[in-house]
C-alpha cells in the first residue's frame, strides 16, 4: 500500500510533534510515524512505585526560550523539586558528608576556571560556532581540563563526576565545548546552568507538553510504524516501513537520535559526514534510575565515585514511610532496572543506613529507537558534524535535540530543532514547486 501526502514526519518526539504543527498550521499535509506505541520519543511518563514517574528527559527552565515558550501558549506551569538540605560524597577513598551548600562550594572555583572562556568562545550559543577560536579547543575533553586545573583530589573527583552526571556518560572523550555550550546557553553561569538540569518538571508531566502540541496540529498519527528506509526520487521521498507499507511525500524530516540514525537505510546514502557522525554517536550512554528506599529521608544530594554504575542521586518524592529517588550513572549496560540488590550494594556505600525497596527504570541505551539518552557530543562534534547533519540533502532534512544549537540535550533543543527544520522544510516545498511549475 502506498499513501501520500506533503511531509512525512519519522518520530513522534518534541522536535517531531513541533515541526508538524508548524507545517500543518500553514495548509500542509504531514504524516507522522512513530516507532514506539507512544508519543513523546526519549521523555515519557508512567505510573510505576505508585506515582506517575518520568523515565526519560524531564527537566525545563525559563532560560530555555522554546520550551517555555511552549509552556506559555498551552497555559503549563512548573514544578519545583525539593530544596537540599544534606549532600553526601565520595572522595578519597571515603564518604564524606555535610550540608547541600557545601558540595557547591567546592565545585564553585573549579567550575569557574572551567568555563572561564564561555561567553569569550561561545558568545552567542544559538550561534555556537561564531567564533572559530572555538573550534581549537574542540578536541580537547572535559576531562583532560579538568585534570589541567590541577585541583586538590576532593574537588577533582567530585568536578569530575559533576561533569559525568551532566554528561550522562564518560567523560574522558566528552567535548570541552559541549561544557561551554551549556554554560553559555545559561549566560556564562555555571549555577545557573545546574539549575535549569534538574530543579523544574512539568506540570502533569512532559506528556502533557507533548499532547497538547500534537492537539495543535492535524498531522495523521501512525503509532507503532517503525521506518526502514528513505529514498529519494524525482517526485520526492517514499519511506517504506517494518510491515512493507509506503508512504510517499515532498518531503521528510527524520528526527532519529543520532545514536539510532543508522537503523534507517537511506537511497541514496546520507553523506559521509552524518554517516561517520552517525557511527560514532554521542556520549550519553548513562543510565537513569527511580528509587524507593525505606523510611522518610532529609532532602538530600549524593555524589558517588565518577565510575560506579551510579554516581549521582537526589531525593525526589517524600511518603509517609518510604521516599523516591532519582538516581544516574554513567553507563547505560552497567545497570539493570531491575536489580534491586545492585543498587542497594552502590548506595549504601554513600548513604548510612539506606534500604531500597524497589527500583525502576528504561535501559535507553538498549532501546532500539534511541540507543542513548540525552545527546551529549563527543570531542570534535561541533566543528566537524554539527553543521553538516544540520545540512539537508535534497528532500530529506534532520531535526532533534541532537542537532540542536543551543540547550542541544534538552526537550528546549529539540523544540527549536523542530521550528527551524519545518521552516527549512516549507521554503523547500515552495521552491520545488516554483521549479516545477516552470
Amino acid at each position: 500500500m502506498s499513501t501520500t501526502t506533503d511531509v512525512i514526519v519519522i518520530g513522534a518526539g518534541f522536535a517531531g510533534l513541533t515541526a508538524a504543527r508548524e507545517l500543518t498550521q500553514q495548509g500542509r499535509t504531514v504524516r507522522i510515524l512513530e516507532a514506539r506505541d507512544r508519543i513523546a520519543g526519549r521523555t515519557w511518563v508512567e505510573n510505576r512505585m505508585g506515582r506517575n514517574l518520568e523515565l526519560g528527559g524531564t527537566w525545563v527552565h525559563w532560560v530555555q526560550p522554546h520550551v517555555w515558550a511552549e509552556m506559555t501558549r498551552y497555559g503549563i506551569g512548573v514544578i519545583a523539586g525539593p530544596e537540599f538540605e544534606k549532600a553526601y560524597w565520595w572522595a578519597d577513598g571515603q564518604r564524606h558528608e555535610g550540608p547541600a551548600e557545601r558540595v557547591l562550594e567546592i565545585i564553585d572555583e573549579p567550575n569557574k576556571r572551567l568555563l572561564e572562556q564561555t561567553r569569550e568562545l561561545i558568545p552567542l550559543p544559538y550561534q555556537p560556532l561564531t567564533n572559530p577560536a572555538v573550534k581549537g579547543v574542540d578536541h580537547e575533553s572535559v576531562a583532560a581540563r579538568i585534570d589541567a586545573l590541577q585541583l586538590d583530589e576532593e574537588a577533582r573527583q567530585l568536578l569530575r563526576t559533576f561533569w559525568s552526571l551532566n554528561f550522562n556518560g564518560k567523560i574522558e572523550d566528552a567535548a570541552f565545548t559541549q561544557a561551554l555550550r551549556w554554560c553559555s546557553a545559561a549566560s556564562g553561569d555555571w549555577m545557573l546552568m545546574f539549575e535549569a538540569c534538574a530543579t523544574y518538571k512539568v506540570q502533569g508531566g512532559t506528556v502533557a507538553l507533548a499532547e497538547a502540541i500534537l492537539a495543535d496540529t492535524t498531522a495523521d498519527l501512525h503509532l507503532n510504524t517503525a521506518v526502514r528506509r528513505v529514498e529519494q526520487n524525482n517526485d520526492g521521498v517514499t519511506v517504506t516501513t517494518a510491515d512493507g507499507a509506503t508512504h510517499s511525500a515532498k518531503a521528510v524530516i527524520v528526527t532519529l537520535p543520532l545514536n539510532a540514525l543508522g537503523t534507517v537505510e537511506f537511497s541514496p546514502a546520507l553523506s559521509e559526514g552524518k554517516q561517520a557522525a552517525a557511527s560514532r554517536g554521542q556520549a550519553g550512554l548513562g543510565a537513569k534510575v527511580w528509587i524507593k528506599v525505606k523510611g522518610k529521608w532529609d532532602r538530600f544530594v549524593a555524589f558517588g565515585a565518577e565510575d560506579w554504575p551510579i554516581n549521582f542521586v537526589q531525593s525526589e518524592y517524600f511518603d509517609e514511610d518510604t521516599t523516591t529517588l532519582v538516581a544516574f550513572g554513567p553507563d547505560g549496560n552497567a545497570v539493570d532496572v531491575e536489580d534491586r540488590d545492585a543498587t542497594q550494594a552502590v548506595l549504601e556505600k554513600l548513604v548510612p543506613g539506606i534500604e531500597v525497596l524497589e527500583i525502576t527504570g528504561h535501559s535507553w541505551v538498549g532501546d532500539e529507537y534511541a540507543k542513548s539518552t540525552w545527546p551529549m557530543h563527543y570531542t570534535g562534534y561541533l566543528s566537524e558534524s554539527l553543521e553538516e547533519m544540520q545540512r539537508p540533502e535534497g528532500n530529506v532534512f534532520l531535526a532533534g535535540s541532537d542537532y540542536a544549537n543551543g540547550w542541544g540535550g534538552f526537550i528546549d533543543g529539540a523544540i527549536e530543532s523542530g521550528l527551524t527544520t519545518a521552516r527549512s522544510v516549507a521554503a523547500k516545498v515552495e521552491q520545488n514547486k516554483a521549479q516545477a511549475a516552470i
